[in-house]
């Protein structure tokens, strides 16, 4: 039987910023690189309830880049379905997934009660992809690596990971089998994040998979000090809320970390009530400290980005928070707005003219995020239109991501030119300019892969 080359089957993230994957096969050995649920769009989402392209059962091992559940939220229903080997991720995004996923479940039998208690699904019942339950019996199948350690995830196949900046234990992935290298950057992070450590230089590689959230865009030279001071001080002046939705890992502990800055050199006023209600972020901002060495926190800075914020964590303690009168912060999952706590703060307020919403990153297409930030006049949710009165303010600051010039940086540090850049995890504008420049400015072949579609390595 003759011997098979290595490819690469883009399962998701290929002309998206969500739901990452891609399998790799040699010699009818197959692995998948990060398991990302898809959000945003219907049609995007609608991907999570399909079949995958191959058994789950067939798929012998999964490396995980990140926690993110853009990254790692179908893992869960992966193991569901039959999936057997082996999940590898670094220590720092094991720790986190012992939290995210399981958290993913409740968020989604909840969702699914509500709309079943409300009526307003489509679907009779609606179903959860996977319960609570479901996640915490797929993380017995996690296993970790060091940075920099070589290990085998399948026979005859090496990886290793190393460094990628963007959130606690985020790393990207060198994959040598059948004779190739096969470098996977995951997400990467800023040089300048006041957080996290910049992405370290990447190894030698024939084929390089580089993601492009902000492919088309660069980062202002304003701070997000500068731009989050001045709009949370306006909201206390009128006596408004901000409800800022947060990712729980890294947006949230950007954002506390920022705001007890802000306070301390007194650009927000001391007394400025802030609440953490995300039970997530809570748990991944206790993780801090945990695995100081990982970022640029020490361990008193890390209790000091605790105390900013009264932690909250059960349903009731989150309902309470609607009664207290008078200015206050509050920080609540998820990011864009698709789900979780922030939601319910949202109905409290977003009618309310005193009020704000603060976008704190990048919005997906087809997301609550992206409407507001696209100054929609109501917004859908629960089932019911609520009119939008609050000011919305787009923070531009304060990702997590590299932005253009910087993603071409950590390409142009390459020991070599590859044979062939892919250009995933971004929208069609922004990852079809990010393989314009690599082209023109590197003279390296690059592609944007269609969903779907498989390519030799």
């Amino acid at each position: 039987m003759p011997r098979m080359g290595v490819s690469i089957r883009f399962l998701g993230g290929a002309g998206t910023v969500t739901g990452s994957k891609y399998l790799v096969e040699h010699n009818g050995q197959r692995l998948l690189v990060d398991c990302g649920l898809f959000q945003g769009y219907k049609q995007y989402r609608l991907r999570n309830r399909e079949p995958l392209a191959v058994p789950p059962g067939d798929i012998g091992a999964v490396l995980l880049t990140h926690a993110h559940i853009d990254h790692s939220g179908h893992f869960p229903l992966l193991a569901k379905q039959g999936f057997k080997g082996k999940a590898w991720c670094t220590s720092a995004t094991r720790d986190l997934l012992h939290v995210m996923l399981p958290d993913s479940g409740h968020l989604q039998e909840e969702e699914a009660e509500y709309a079943n208690r409300k009526g307003f699904s489509k679907h009779h019942p609606a179903l959860p992809l996977y319960t609570e339950d479901d996640a915490r019996r797929s993380l017995k199948l996690l296993h970790t690596a060091r940075p920099h350690e070589a290990f085998q995830p399948l026979p005859g196949w090496t990886a290793h990971f190393s460094g990628a900046g963007h959130i606690l234990g985020a790393a990207s992935v060198l994959l040598e089998v059948g004779g190739r290298r096969l470098l996977f950057s995951g997400d990467l992070g800023r040089p300048d994040d006041a957080l996290m450590l910049p992405p370290e230089p990447p190894p030698a590689a024939d084929v390089v998979v580089c993601e492009s959230t902000y492919g088309n865009r660069l980062h202002p030279t304003e701070d997000l000090l500068a731009e989050l001071g001045p709009a949370l001080a306006r909201a206390a002046a009128r006596g408004g809320t901000a409800v800022v939705p947060v990712f729980a890992v890294g947006r949230a502990q950007a954002v506390l970390l920022a705001i007890a800055r802000l306070k301390a050199r007194g650009d927000l006023p001391h007394g400025l009530p802030v609440y953490l209600d995300s039970p997530m972020a809570v748990a991944t901002t206790e993780l801090y400290e945990r695995h100081v060495g990982q970022h640029r926190l020490d361990a008193a800075q890390c209790r000091e980005m605790e105390r900013t914020a009264h932690l909250v964590t059960s349903v009731e303690q989150s309902k309470a928070i609607a009664q207290r009168h008078g200015p206050k912060v509050i920080l609540a999952a998820s990011g864009m707005a698709t789900g979780g706590r922030v939601l319910h703060h949202l109905t409290q307020h977003l009618h309310d003219h005193r009020a704000m919403v603060v976008l704190a990153g990048y919005q997906a297409p087809g997301t609550r995020g992206a409407l507001l930030a696209g100054g929609v006049k109501s917004l859908r949710i629960f089932g019911q239109q609520w009119p939008v009165r609050a000011e919305v303010v787009q923070l531009t600051a304060g990702s997590a991501h590299a932005d253009a010039d910087q993603l071409m940086a950590w390409l142009r540090s390459l020991p070599q030119a590859p044979r062939r850049t892919f250009v995933t995890h971004g929208d069609m504008d922004a990852a079809d300019a990010l393989r314009l420049r690599v082209e023109h400015e590197l003279g390296w072949p690059a592609l944007v892969p269609e969903h779907g579609s498989t390519w030799p390595a």
